[in-house]
């Protein structure tokens, strides 16, 4: 009995790491739009992270279509968001990313597609041990998700920051590069007034 459990827990944590997440990372050009599509059977809990990494304003439109063209979700100029769904039928999901709102700037969007287990037939088993051990797992695998999620974020949030600060103070130094000169050349063209204005008089 002890092995079979342990063979059980095993597979179970194979099963549910390996592959439970996708994780993208694309660039979406302006005007442009890029659709990804995953086949979810009916039941299915799932849920789709997003962040803009990159460009412009940081902001993208997402769109959640089901296989019968309904469309589950819109979000317009959005910079992140975590939305779940439950699939109504079996079928084929589309994920569309609408960076349509721009005119010039392409966008880096990092975002991940979390599936859930597809709803088991009902079985009868007497051992239920087995039963509370993958509920376990699976509570322990949406947890090591999120916070695995919650990290890259953080990083892009960083990454995202820190190439903002670099630009600012790279305008603040040409900025105040530009008042140098200005201030030299007002100093320089004073002097030159009062010089020659001291030589008209000299002349006079």
């Amino acid at each position: 009995m002890e092995i079979s459990v342990r063979n059980y827990v095993v597979t179970s944590l194979l099963v549910v790491f390996l592959v439970a997440v996708d994780g993208y990372l694309v660039k979406i050009d302006a005007h442009a739009e890029e659709c990804f599509q995953e086949n979810i059977p009916m039941g299915t809990t799932f849920s789709i992270i997003f962040e803009v990494a990159e460009g412009g304003f940081l902001d993208i439109s997402l769109k959640v279509i089901g296989p019968d063209n309904k469309e589950l979700y819109f979000g317009e100029k959005e910079s992140s968001g975590k939305y779940t769904f439950a699939s109504h039928i079996d079928g084929t999901y589309k994920f569309c990313f609408s960076n349509a709102m721009s005119t010039l700037t392409p966008k880096i969007v990092m975002f991940s597609l979390e599936i859930g287990e597809a709803p088991k037939a009902d079985v009868q088993d007497t051992q239920e041990d087995h039963n509370n051990l993958e509920s376990m797992i699976n509570q322990l695998s949406t947890g090591l998700t999120g916070i695995k999620h919650e990290q890259e974020y953080m990083e892009v949030r960083e990454r995202v920051h820190r190439a903002i600060n670099d630009s600012t103070n790279s305008r603040v130094v040409l900025w105040s590069f530009f008042e140098s000169l200005v201030l030299v050349a007002m100093t320089l063209g004073q002097v030159y007034y009062l010089k020659r204005f001291f030589e008209v008089r000299r002349v006079v």
